[in-house]
């Protein structure tokens, strides 16, 4: 069975049937994620469980307009004809769910992949196995397996996934691993969308509100303990406020977390020992200014303020975690030389009150999207696209733009019997310089 049935009413009862199915288990969801990570309970709600919610309600209450068939202005070199788009899911889905956001990640995908009359193989992360077992209930409860098949397990897996032939592959994850699927469905000439990462600057300058800005900055950073594909991953802060705003960070660290953010349940764990030791060594690569410590067998690791060495792998690598680098600049074109150092970004940040250069500078630098005076906050609205530019991912989704990745428009041209022009017939004679008029005009 490659679609789930085309009437929009069976789509509409299946997504209704999953929100309720979310909302009976939203407390064994979250405990879940807590016993994967120490995922904070308001962190789980609001990025995980209620925002799902809030995605499947609002392609509930659209779905149909989306659906409908779009007329276009027909051309008059068609004329008479309607002409019109239409909507039609690829087939055979695979979702490869990546381990930040279990539950988000897997879920908001397979909304829009259902809506969209797709049937789906879901690959949800094997390094949150909580989240896993419940996802593997939670959609056997509402779909048949022809429907939605939850496939757990390993890399393994994933590998032996890729060598089937899909109609359409959506992976979240990183750029190494994203190469490998985006390689993968080469084979088959399948489309994909991949959400992958980058080292996303935040660029503060000199004229920001300088502990609004911490504050904001903070909660952007260390938000599910940096573990977040759009978390700023380095700060290029002008050098007349370097020293306020490292001092205005470690206020706001604390105001979070308390002076021993071990101790606080608003703050999560890494993922798993692997991801510990690779920020441990990134910790050495510069002189820390805060934090900068952790507990390996809690898998902790402290809120870190750090001046990097500006050639070491700290400064190379996308860093997902709570290590947040600081650099001072003085001249803009610092800033341009840093952002060309690497690949377009996933996310792109500034805080200023000259809103004209920020937009200005946003101009002329690509990226997958971003804030002005803030951080992450693009990801919530559903009427935005969310995805990447180049090395941070192809593709978008969340909302309309999500029923559309899953979605093959058609195009129609109905042309009736009556009125039919002649110019397009042979013998074409001295029908070249009229043709020539007539295409200039449209």
């Amino acid at each position: 069975m490659s679609r789930i049935r085309d009437d929009i009413n069976y789509r509409l009862e299946r997504l209704k049937a999953l929100y309720n199915a979310i909302e009976v288990r939203e407390e064994a969801i979250v405990a879940a994620l807590y016993t994967d990570f120490k995922k904070p309970r308001f962190e789980s709600i609001a990025t995980e469980t209620a925002y799902v919610l809030s995605d499947i309600k609002n392609t509930i209450r659209q779905l149909k307009s989306w659906s409908r068939p779009k007329s276009v202005w027909p051309s008059l070199l068609n004329f008479p004809a309607v002409e019109s788009i239409h909507y039609e899911p690829y087939g055979k889905v695979l979702i490869i769910a990546p381990w930040n956001y279990p539950f988000q990640l897997a879920l908001a995908p397979l909304t829009a992949a259902i809506a969209a009359g797709n049937t789906v193989v879901l690959k949800p992360s094997e390094l949150t196995p909580s989240v896993s077992a419940v996802l593997s209930e939670l959609i056997s409860a509402v779909f048949t397996q022809e429907e939605v098949l939850v496939q757990e397990g390993g890399p393994e897996i994933a590998q032996e996934l890729l060598q089937e032939r899909w109609d359409y592959i959506f992976f979240t994850g990183s750029v190494a691993v994203g190469k490998i699927v985006a390689a993968a469905a080469a084979k088959h000439l399948t489309p994909v969308t991949l959400e992958l990462g980058g080292k996303n600057p935040c660029i503060v300058a000199a004229d920001t509100d300088i502990k609004l800005t911490a504050k904001r900055i903070v909660w952007g950073k260390f938000l599910n303990a940096g573990q977040t594909c759009i978390a700023p991953d380095y700060i290029l802060v002008h050098a007349s406020i370097y020293e306020p705003l490292v001092s205005a960070l470690k206020v706001e660290i604390e105001a979070a977390y308390g002076k021993d953010p071990e101790q606080s349940p608003d703050y999560a764990r890494i993922i798993s020992d692997k991801h510990w030791v690779r920020l441990e060594a990134m910790s050495q690569q510069g002189t820390v200014l805060y934090g900068g410590t952790g507990q390996r067998d809690q898998r902790y690791w402290a809120p870190t303020l750090i001046a990097p060495d500006q050639n070491s792998a700290l400064m190379q690598e996308e860093l997902f975690g709570p290590i947040l680098p600081l650099v001072p600049f003085t001249e803009e074109k610092v800033i341009t030389k840093w952002i060309q150092r690497y690949e377009k970004p996933l996310a792109f940040y500034i805080f200023t009150k000259n809103i004209r250069w920020a937009k200005q500078l946003m101009d002329q630098h690509g990226f997958g999207g971003g804030c002005i005076n803030d951080t992450i906050l693009h990801f919530n609205n559903k009427r935005l696209p969310f995805g990447g530019i180049g090395h941070s991912g192809m593709g978008a989704y969340h909302g309309q733009w999500g029923f559309e990745t899953f979605s093959h428009r058609k195009a129609i041209v109905y042309k009736p019997f009556w009125g039919d022009v002649p110019l397009r017939y042979a013998p074409y004679l001295n029908k070249i310089k009229f043709v020539k008029k007539i295409m200039k005009l449209f």
